[in-house]
């Protein structure tokens, strides 16, 4: 049984919000500086105890979710018909916004990533030999602004999919209509009866 473009729409949107409470929470969660404590020629930096590299991680991973359904979405082969890529990229409109999506989305990873690698690298370096080292953590803000580019992406592959089902119906239906005038025609050269279906007698 095949998912249908509303199934779709569905798990596109829950791993696109996923991404973007991940990310808003590991944002507020995030401490903004670690307490340093000097030792013999070294400082030792104690953080507080905060899930903002797990949240990271899990917004990132959403975010590839959803990224990924968004993708299918739009060339899946919903009740097994499946759509020329010409066809489908017809509209300019629809070109446009697919390449939007993408490049929300790489956008949105970078900023995810970045904070969320700096984070854990400050986590797991807490010894330093710089006595005035002040146990920085990520930069804030970048998790946060890359949270609410996740879920921007995340509408973008939506546009997309209603675009998609648009060009999806257009195709069909001159597809259709073609057909249609292909099998008259062929009915009405091969009819060996009369217009009226009545045999023509008369003579020569």
């Amino acid at each position: 049984m095949g998912l249908s473009m509303k199934q779709m729409a569905l798990l596109t949107t829950f791993f696109g919000v996923l991404s973007f409470i991940c990310g808003v929470i590991a944002e507020n969660k995030k401490p903004a500086a670690g307490t340093p404590i000097p030792g013999k020629g070294v400082v030792i930096c104690k953080y507080p105890s905060d899930p903002t590299v797990v949240l990271g991680y899990i917004s990132v991973a959403g975010l590839i979710i959803s990224t990924v359904i968004g993708y299918m979405s739009v060339f899946y082969p919903y009740n097994k018909r499946a759509i020329p890529y010409g066809a489908l990229f017809r509209s300019k409109t629809m070109l446009v916004f697919f390449n939007i999506a993408w490049l929300t989305a790489g956008l949105a990873a970078a900023l995810l990533l970045w904070p969320t690698i700096t984070e854990q690298f400050h986590l797991s370096r807490t010894v330093h030999y710089d006595m005035n080292y002040s146990c920085p953590t990520a930069k804030t803000g970048l998790i946060g602004g890359g949270a609410f580019v996740s879920l921007d992406s995340c509408l973008f592959w939506l546009i997309c999919l209603m675009l998609t089902d648009n060009a999806r119906e257009d195709y069909f239906e001159e597809t259709d209509e073609a057909m249609k005038g292909g099998q008259s025609q062929v009915i009405n050269v091969d009819n060996p009866l009369g217009t009226y279906g009545f045999k023509d007698t008369t003579l020569a």
